[in-house]
């Protein structure tokens, strides 16, 4: 095994760690907005039974 080929597996091994880093992080986004959105229905629901 040369060099190269052992630096272009490293490359390879931290693209796929970071890809996969930024697929967690979307997904909890993801998530983090569907509660958001669930609390502001809420909310929002809350005050409508308090004005009626």
């Amino acid at each position: 095994m040369t060099i190269r080929f052992i630096a272009m597996i490293g490359a390879l091994l931290v693209a796929l760690s970071t890809l996969s880093s930024c697929a967690n992080t979307i997904r909890g986004m993801g998530q983090d907005t569907a509660n958001t959105v669930n609390a502001t229905e809420g909310a929002g629901r809350r005050v409508a039974r308090a004005a009626n």
